[in-house]
């Protein structure tokens, strides 16, 4: 099959297409073809090896596939790795069947993104009705989902942020209240302003560095900021446990992984989203499908940020 694995870490350069072996399934497990792979910015840390969780080599990247059963079905799932190529070894038993009105990069953004978002609002930052949320990078996978669910759940006030016109104005046309500079120096008092000048109640939070720094600064009391990402690979400030005290604010961190554990937690929020982008209530955002030998595009498109939306792979030779 062809795919891609690397054997040294590094960036999207290592990402080429080879000959491999098909995978060999384990007991209870089929190979199945892959249709489509989701690009995700996890991806670009396991490349590097700069994830939570260490990775080894030699490794295939990409952890959300949607595949074809011998019966023809569409099925969607979570691996470990794996996706970026032609064939995946999984038990069908634990994906997901998707919708006919539900298309593969639809589907896609309900795993990684999709069960982020909602996790984070639901179980992470426990949502109330008529609080204020605030979505950094309102125009990427999670964020587009995240900003949809606070609404549909009753968000007081949502306000995104995004580092160009045309991605607040995305963020706004999903129903974000107020978007903001996401390169404003002083970021804590835009988002206060944003608040009608006062403290937010829930922040998303996946920059780190000052972001997370001038976020934090930015919670009313109560408030809670869940973190899920360091994209800028540069981290905040250590948070003094006094200084949480003195506003009772809180700071929660999220992995999926925990989520993906626990395979209850996950289907709650995928079989909810893949439910709502069917009766039309939800509407993923789908950015740019690339064929396998371009991935390292698409890395590059997630690390410079000019991306919106899913990103897709499609390992099919027809794109080639």
């Amino acid at each position: 099959m062809r795919g891609i694995e690397i054997t040294e870490f590094g960036g999207p350069e290592k990402l080429v297409v080879s000959e491999l072996p098909d995978p060999v399934p384990g007991e209870g497990q089929q190979l199945l073809d892959v249709l489509a792979a989701g690009v995700n910015y996890a991806d670009t840390h396991q490349t590097e090896d700069s994830y939570l969780a260490k990775q080894t080599l030699p490794m295939i990247p990409g952890g959300e596939v949607v595949v074809r059963d011998a019966d023809g079905h569409r099925l969607l799932g979570l691996l470990g790795s794996g996706g970026y190529a032609e064939k995946v070894a999984a038990d069908p038993r634990r994906l997901f069947e998707i919708p006919d009105d539900v298309s593969d990069a639809q589907a896609l953004t309900t795993l990684v993104q999709g069960a982020t978002a909602w996790h984070l609002l639901r179980t992470s930052a426990h949502l109330a009705e008529g609080e204020s949320v605030v979505v950094h990078a309102g125009a990427g996978g999670v964020g587009t989902l995240a900003i949809q669910l606070a609404r549909r759940w009753g968000a007081g006030r949502i306000i995104a942020t995004a580092s160009s016109i045309e991605k607040r104005q995305l963020a706004l046309d999903l129903g974000a209240d107020v978007a903001v500079d996401s390169r404003t120096e002083d970021l804590t008092e835009a988002l206060r302003e944003a608040n009608s000048g006062k403290g937010v109640d829930v922040v998303l939070e996946m920059t780190g560095g000052r972001v997370f720094d001038q976020s934090l600064a930015a919670l009313a009391p109560l408030g809670r900021l869940a973190v899920f990402g360091m994209a800028s690979r540069t981290p905040p400030t250590p948070v003094e446990p006094g200084r949480l005290m003195g506003r009772s604010t809180a700071v929660i961190g999220f992995w999926l992984v925990h989520i993906a554990q626990r395979p209850a937690l996950l289907a709650q929020a995928v079989t909810d989203l893949l439910s709502c982008i069917a009766e039309g209530s939800i509407q993923p955002v789908i950015g740019r499908t690339y064929p396998l030998e371009r991935a390292a595009d698409a890395h590059r498109a997630l690390l410079d940020r000019s991306s919106v939306g899913k990103l897709v792979l499609d390992p099919r030779p027809s794109l080639a």
